[in-house]
């Protein structure tokens, strides 16, 4: 997001505790994903892309979509956590938060976090939105 990394993770470990996918961007250009080295990927056929959490999480959620047999989508979950856990993805590994829940719950009732939240939710519907922080005196 930008402007302030303690309300990134804040937001994002918000969403887990809701148990909601907090996904900044799970969409690759043809572009991009040509250019995604072999190894980025879990699935025959360079399917499955796993380059970053977003993607680790949508290949998880797909992954029983898919037409693979059982055995094949074994392999492909074992890569997919694999990539997932060693580029620290939630869910991947379990991680102390630095966050009690507590204070996350105070986080998610707050004024704050829904109108962050409606911003993003505006924001995803209206692409080039301008989202420039202004900090008003």
């Amino acid at each position: 997001m930008g402007c302030c990394p303690e309300l990134d993770v804040l937001i994002e470990r918000a969403y887990e505790v809701m148990n909601k996918s907090y996904e900044k961007s799970a969409k690759l250009t043809t572009k991009q994903r040509k250019n995604l080295k072999k190894s980025a990927f879990c699935g025959p056929g360079k399917s499955f892309p796993v380059n970053d959490c977003a993607h680790y999480t949508a290949a998880l959620r797909l992954l029983n979509r898919s037409k693979f047999s059982d055995s094949t989508k074994a392999k492909i979950r074992a890569c997919v956590m694999r990539k997932g856990k060693a580029m620290g993805c939630g869910g991947a590994k379990k991680e102390k938060s630095a966050f009690t829940d507590q204070e996350i719950q105070t986080l998610i009732d707050s004024e704050i976090f829904a109108s962050t939240l409606a911003l993003i939710e505006e924001a995803e519907k209206n692409p080039g939105m301008d989202l420039t922080y202004n900090e008003q005196d």
